[in-house]
């Protein structure tokens, strides 16, 4: 019993010393801002520096800035929420883990709203308002002006934020001579959903349109993420005293911006020569709660995107800017989500496509998910190890240097919005491929917290959505109808390890017989994200000829394939 004192003592002085949070924060909106009381993701921003706004400096790599969230429900106007140590945050789990120093401080809400599905399930999702699900500039968003705060350890201070910024109305854009933009109402999208659902177009008319009524088109559909416009065509060449001094970090060059509009120019170029194939070519917007696009099939959570697309949204094209309307005339090219959509659609509607071309698509096989393998591996952010907790990348440069981990990626989503509501690649993933869970939202394919992944979920995966398993276990019945249609290119350096799902998607076609798969499988030597077949031009040149280097090789096809009696000639001319 003597030595219970001193133990008593160890025991005392063994406790950590708990740092407090350098500070709280008091987030408030005023009536004038809004008479109603709002549901949202409430968000805490804080930046080292005001080279731009705080909203527009989160992200998940080298150059992150802190970030806090949590969930309000029903905030009435004059109303405030706290934002102290047990919010979750990153790249700090918690405020208590903040620096000390100078900040700019900025809060946002994220706006949701209620959604009566058709399975009887009730969510508070974002909707989108015409900026293609991108919280930092939605449209209703409201928001505080950044302010100037020093912290300091052993002051903590009470700092009350006001949202007094509404983000603007979106104005829509126009019609040109060759640039048409369609919209309309989707019944299957409409039912799903509960309330009025729209799909959009952007709709590039070929030269000579209006001069040749009587001609009809063959489609191009262009799959890729929200298209504000028709992107990477114009009729005007850049201004020859346009500024060249923006730095673009990831190809390492000055001068992009006049670079990339004069690439649109010329794109317009070709496209008016009397050589250059006389097509459609389409850019969907299909921008919805849970991301900026569907990826183009239907879903439990995201709803039957892919049929509305397919049986409303083409159709009405074909109408109005007439289409042939027939699968031989119909292609889809695009890359990275579009990638994958491009080959999703191809192979899901084998039939209605003759054929597609994927570039650096997302994942096509779940056994290269990325860096993991949601079959066989436990957990999405650590490597099965013993003793050893190393993290897994989720993001590389060509030299493979490593900005950010599968942990990191996800927190910072989580932050954004729980119940995969973060408007990311991840959570869109989920939304997409993942059955719906009892509470209406997407069941995790891994816990968000810890990594740690679901067998159940990762078998609903690869029975729906995983696109290599699906081509083996169909190819008796698919491969018929898909031979000479795929074409799949990436950079063996792709910035998110998608060349690993080609890898073994590869594997598996160049094995295929009755019949062989007749298509393409190639890859850039060191080449990033967006590399699509372009041998010759460096990536950052390649990527936005994405028009001029797969329709020409789609009128080859075209002329090879059309059926007996199909309309070959009126659309040359």
């Amino acid at each position: 019993m003597r030595y219970l004192p001193f133990i008593l003592l160890l025991l005392c002085c063994a406790q950590p010393n708990r740092p407090r949070a350098l500070a709280t924060f008091s987030i408030s909106f005023s009536r004038s801002m809004s008479e109603q009381a709002l549901d949202g993701r409430l968000l805490l921003m804080l930046a080292n520096n005001d080279k731009d706004e705080p909203r527009f400096q989160i992200g998940d790599g080298l150059k992150a800035q802190p970030i806090f969230g949590v969930d309000v429900n029903g905030l009435k106007p004059g109303e405030s929420i706290t934002v102290d140590e047990s919010v979750f945050g990153f790249p700090f789990r918690s405020l208590t883990e903040l620096p000390e120093g100078d900040y700019y401080v900025q809060a946002l809400l994220n706006r949701y709203e209620t959604f009566q599905l058709k399975t009887g399930h009730t969510v508070k999702l974002p909707p989108d308002m015409g900026e293609g699900q991108q919280w930092n500039r939605k449209p209703g968003n409201l928001y505080s002006t950044p302010v100037k705060v020093t912290l300091k350890r052993g002051e903590s201070q009470a700092i009350s934020l006001v949202l007094d910024q509404e983000i603007p109305p979106i104005e829509e854009p126009k019609d040109t001579k060759y640039v048409k933009h369609i919209k309309i109402q989707s019944q299957r999208l409409t039912e799903f959903w509960g309330r009025p659902m729209y799909l959009g177009a952007h709709v590039l008319l070929p030269e000579g349109f209006d001069e040749h009524p009587e001609a009809k088109y063959p489609l191009m559909i262009y799959h890729g993420h929200f298209p504000s416009d028709f992107g990477g065509f114009s009729t005007e060449p850049p201004p020859a005293d346009m500024d060249t001094t923006d730095f673009n970090p990831r190809f390492g060059i000055y001068g992009y911006k006049k670079f990339q509009k004069q690439e649109a120019y010329n794109f317009y170029q070709q496209w008016i020569s009397p050589a250059f194939p006389r097509f459609l070519v389409v850019e969907i917007q299909h921008a919805n709660p849970y991301y900026d696009d569907s990826y183009a099939v239907n879903s439990a959570n995201v709803g039957p995107y892919g049929d509305a697309i397919m049986y409303e949204l083409v159709p009405e094209i074909e109408k109005r800017f007439r289409g042939i309307g027939e699968g031989w005339a119909r292609f889809t090219y695009g890359g990275s989500t579009g990638g994958w959509e491009a080959l999703a659609v191809q192979m899901f509607y084998p039939e209605e496509f003759n054929g597609c071309f994927a570039a650096c698509p997302d994942p096509i096989d779940f056994r290269a998910f990325c860096l993991v393998d949601i079959y066989n591996q436990k957990n999405a952010y650590w490597y099965d190890s013993d003793f050893k907790k190393l993290p897994i990348p989720s993001h590389r440069n060509y030299l493979g240097q490593i900005q950010s981990t599968m942990q990191e990626s996800n927190h910072l989503e989580w932050v954004l919005g729980e119940k995969s509501r973060s408007g990311q690649q991840w959570d869109i993933w989920e939304a997409v491929y993942s059955p719906q869970g009892e509470d209406g939202y997407p069941k995790r394919i891994f816990d968000k917290l810890t990594g740690e992944i679901d067998a159940e979920v990762a078998s609903y995966w690869r029975e729906h959505y995983d696109l290599r398993h699906i081509l083996e276990r169909d190819w008796k019945t698919l491969g018929p109808k898909l031979q000479g249609k795929i074409h799949i290119y990436c950079g063996d350096m792709d910035n998110y390890y998608l060349n690993n799902a080609v890898y073994l998607m590869e594997e598996f076609l160049k094995k295929t017989s009755n019949p062989f798969y007749a298509g393409q499988v190639d890859y850039g030597d060191r080449a990033e994200h967006c590399w699509n077949g372009d041998h010759e031009n460096p990536n950052y040149v390649s990527r936005l000829r994405y028009n001029t280097l797969y329709l020409p090789r789609i009128l080859k096809r075209l002329e090879s394939t059309a059926p007996p009696g199909a309309d070959v000639s009126s659309w040359r001319y």
